[in-house]
């Protein structure tokens, strides 16, 4: 009789720990990882072949909002396509727990406006089988998953919880006695499972006047946007009595000083969010990583999170993206192509569209013709537009009307994400203690398809450019982020851990360009991004992807205070 379950012979083993990759064998039984070296094929159930492939622990993701998206997508996708067999979910103090019947309504238009995931799609597709965060982990234990899910406890809907709606959002200061509501609510669910809490926190303690880039629905701040330092001391001590979770934080009313003093108190890890590197940003980026520095010479485990990724943000007419205000917003919400055609031919509205600059790190000028259905102007896929005006000698925005027009709004147009530069995205990966990715994956979902991060920087940081060994850029997608994160039995390869494995052809790993399809609940739209290379996927010891294709295995697991349900060896 075989001895383990899946054998996968003769790989190259790159096990996370940064140490140098070696040929070898992995036996897998029940879940875990039973035995590295060299294992006879006969003992193996299942033997997988491994020759001229890389093993290696799967892509652990600390920030994604797929907190809704895991009830109708069990791979989580793009992720679970692109290697990664753990997220953490309930980023930035967004979440749908613990919210009671009435206010349901509420959280998802919320969520819609904060994250972009449709309205239509959460009416649809979440299950409110749950009242308290307790119970939510619990259908979160019932779903099927493909992956592993951790969630934090999100502040805003625990503010809401204790405070009520009007209260919460108007900044009122919590008493000590609801500072101690919260808390407490904070532990039962930490008892329950969850893996700590989280916050964006971008405007001032007790103004909700202030206008704020991400707002609610309503133009409101979200509630954790104005809450105030006592409440974050409240949630950092109960962890500090708890031993155990982290902290996620993000937000520019908050001081260097607090963060640290946060860490001070609850003598747990902080990841701070997000080191991007915006050529825009007057060197932004590089203070913080000189802050994080400090931090990480003084002892305190204070982590920024970067964003690693650059690939293209695709853009339509027909199908939206980049920005929400006028005049952009004027178009989209145009309700029929012919409408849309009509504003594009106003020359009022292209005079504002040379004004225009959405978001402050995307320049319409700047975009690329990625695809077009018009001879006239096939021969400029791949240009910038700003390119196709100098060597025909129109107006970038012109171009960019026109040839959408002529193709009846189906063109695709893809421009860089945060205006980051090849220098930035070096300093970036140099720095071997910031966590790679921030996916955001289950948000933004018509122009952000980032959960291939891992993929991407295999494929262009260690492979491309050979800014980092492929030993570095395994344990920063895996054991890193696993540390900070307290999982306490996956991220390394190694005898008694879980068997999350991905094992890859590093010569043919690539990821496709973005595309949109209309597969969300209510048939609404999204953006995807394949991926080339993984032979096999294995989560918790089954293989759930195998050359590039679900193969319908639900083996992930809530991840109860971060580890497997079953701890045996």
């Amino acid at each position: 009789m075989p001895t383990y379950e899946i054998v996968i012979k003769n790989g190259i083993v790159v096990d996370g720990s940064g140490t140098p990759r070696f040929r070898g064998d992995v036996a897998v039984s029940g879940g875990r990882i039973a035995r590295i070296g060299r294992i006879p094929a006969e003992e193996g159930a299942r033997v997988i072949d491994a020759t001229g492939l890389i093993v290696a622990p799967g892509f652990i993701d600390l920030h994604t909002h797929y907190d809704a998206q895991v009830f109708w997508d069990p791979y989580v996708t793009t992720s679970g396509w692109h290697g990664v067999t753990s997220v953490v979910t309930g980023n930035c103090g967004f979440g749908f727990a613990p919210v009671r019947p009435e206010e349901r309504e509420r959280a998802m238009l919320s969520m819609t406006a904060v994250e972009d995931i449709p309205t239509e799609t959460l009416r649809l597709g979440l299950p409110w089988d749950w009242v308290s965060f307790p119970e939510y982990l619990d259908s979160l234990e019932r779903t099927p998953k493909a992956v592993n899910v951790l969630p934090y406890v999100p502040l805003n809907p625990l503010l809401v919880w204790v405070l009520g709606l009007e209260r919460a959002k108007a900044g009122d200061k919590p008493t000590p006695e609801e500072n101690a509501e919260i808390a407490r609510i904070l532990t039962e669910a930490m008892e329950a499972g969850a893996g700590g809490w989280s916050a964006q926190c971008l405007g001032r303690p007790g103004h909700p006047e202030d206008r704020l880039l991400q707002g609610d629905f309503d133009g409101t701040p979200m509630p954790t946007d104005v809450m105030w330092p006592e409440t974050r001391v409240a949630v950092a001590e109960a962890l500090a009595r708890l031993g155990r979770g982290f902290m996620q934080l993000s937000g520019t009313s908050i001081t260097e000083e607090e963060f640290e003093s946060l860490v001070e108190i609850s003598g747990r890890p902080l990841i701070w969010n997000a080191v991007i590197a915006n050529t825009r940003s007057g060197g932004l980026y590089r203070r913080k990583i000189e802050w994080l520095k400090k931090c990480q010479e003084r002892g305190l485990p204070i982590y920024g999170q970067a964003m690693t990724t650059d690939v293209p943000v695709p853009f339509s007419w027909l199908y939206g993206g980049l920005s929400v205000r006028p005049p952009v917003s004027t178009v989209f919400e145009a309700e029929t192509v012919e409408e849309k055609i009509a504003l594009l031919n106003d020359p009022r509205i292209r005079a504002e569209l040379r004004e225009f600059d959405p978001f402050v790190y995307h320049a319409y000028p700047d975009m690329r013709l990625h695809k077009t259905f018009t001879e006239e102007y096939k021969q400029y896929e791949g240009l910038r537009f700003k390119e196709i005006g100098e060597r025909i000698g129109r107006d970038p925005i012109d171009i960019l009307c026109d040839v959408t027009v002529a193709d009846g709004l189906r063109t695709e147009v893809h421009t860089g994400q945060f205006n980051a530069s090849l220098e930035g995205l070096k300093e970036l990966v140099d720095y071997e203690y910031l966590i790679p990715g921030l996916s955001d994956g289950g948000a933004h979902l018509k122009t952000l398809s980032a959960g291939m991060y891992g993929t991407e920087y295999i494929v262009e940081y260690v492979r491309k450019h050979g800014w980092t060994s492929l030993e570095r850029a395994h344990w920063r997608l895996s054991a890193l982020p696993a540390h900070c994160a307290g999982f306490t039995d996956r991220g390394i390869l190694r005898e008694g851990a879980a068997a999350d494995i991905i094992v890859y052809d590093y010569d043919r790993l690539a990821y496709g360009d973005p595309e949109f399809r209309h597969d969300l609940p209510a048939g609404q739209l999204r953006t995807v991004i394949s991926a080339t290379g993984y032979r096999y996927i294995l989560v918790n010891g089954q293989v759930t992807v195998e050359d590039d294709k679900e193969v319908g295995v639900h083996s992930g697991e809530l991840l109860r205070h971060g580890t497997s349900g079953d701890t045996s060896a």
